[in-house]
């Protein structure tokens, strides 16, 4: 059996992120996180219907490795995915557009929360199928290797993924074929309703690609910096040629699996103790106090995404319900 070279030492923090770059994962972060708690106020209203996953409290592990990527670097994920659509830069108001089900939203009001896309954007898509984007990650991976390009994908899945079957087959084609590919396991600690210390026999899921003799690192998934440190490390070990890279990424959820699931499976003083002691966000503002931004310049940074979001809600609403004929269109192509 392979070992897998698990990296266990981070760059320091003069490798990281300088004021700057810090800014920009605050708005960044923040945007998700206004972002995500306006569309839950949407679908308790009932303006959005069917699933709805949030991603409040894992806000640094998509931005953090947003930070790192090329401009032609790909990600995919699963259905907790509007985090990583606004990280890749797609268009707000689009994004609560669909959530909406409305026709101006980025599947024409016809996929919803789990299904939006954007080539321009290199993002492809969230999925609803647990473990779909390991499978589908590596066959872009795939794509990248046999056009020769540079580009590598970067595919998210959780926990409650991490020990499917496809999971594995993806690991080993991918290993077998050395194609640029980084997963990404966001532990958020609980599947719907499990905690993982039940559903894993293994509890560390940095050493999951171990039998294919895939590297692993686990990380601090609520620390943009540390994310963003790690994640250079991956895409350097992917862009030499060799293979596969994996980075366990323990972070935390603090709304229920989706909006229908009320979290009685943990403890309300749980999340508590999370959100007052680790919260991403307010990590990164004490640090950027501590570099010198003024609380004015913040404050202004959330008047700016309070804005944004307002209007993406108000765009959301005020767009058309779609033509019933799009029931016939993107179904078949005739050639």
């Amino acid at each position: 059996m392979a070992e897998a070279a698990t990296i266990q030492e981070l760059p320091s923090r003069q490798a990281r992120l300088d004021k700057d770059g810090l800014l920009r994962a605050y708005r960044d972060m923040l945007l998700i996180r206004r972002f995500e708690e306006r569309a839950g106020q949407l679908y308790g209203m009932g303006l959005i219907g069917g699933f709805c996953h949030l991603y409040i409290g894992q806000e640094a592990v998509v931005v953090g490795v947003k930070l790192a990527l090329a401009e032609d670097d790909q990600i995919i994920t699963s259905y907790r995915d509007h985090g990583h659509m606004l990280a890749m830069g797609m268009d707000p108001r689009g994004v609560m557009a669909e959530l909406a089900g409305r026709a101006h939203g980025y599947s024409k009001g016809k996929g919803g929360s789990m299904h939006m896309f954007s080539k321009e954007k290199n993002f492809f898509g969230g999925h609803g199928i647990v473990g779909t984007p390991a499978s589908l990650g590596t066959g872009i991976a795939f794509s990248n290797w046999y056009r020769g390009t540079k580009q590598t994908c970067v595919a998210f899945f959780g926990e409650g993924a991490s020990n499917q079957g496809q999971v594995y087959e993806s690991f080993n084609l991918a290993a077998l074929m050395k194609l640029p590919c980084v997963y990404v396991i966001e532990n958020n600690r609980y599947g719907m309703g499990t905690s993982i210390d039940r559903a894993s026999a293994s509890h560390d899921l940095s050493k999951n690609g171990a039998p294919w003799g895939i590297p692993g690192v686990k990380v601090d998934g609520m620390d943009v910096e540390a994310v963003k440190a790690a994640t250079d490390q991956a895409l350097a070990y992917t862009r030499e040629g060799n293979g596969p890279y994996l980075m366990e990424m323990q972070t935390y959820r603090y709304r229920g699996h989706s909006m229908s699931d009320p979290a009685k499976y943990r403890t309300r003083e749980e999340v508590q103790k999370i959100r007052s002691e680790r919260d991403c966000i307010d990590h990164v503002r004490r640090e950027l106090g501590a570099r010198g931004v003024s609380e004015k310049e913040l404050k202004q940074v959330d008047d700016e995404i309070k804005k944004v979001v307002q209007e993406a809600a108000d765009y959301a609403q005020s767009s058309p319900e779609p033509d019933p004929q799009e029931l016939w269109s993107d179904v078949l192509l005739e050639t």
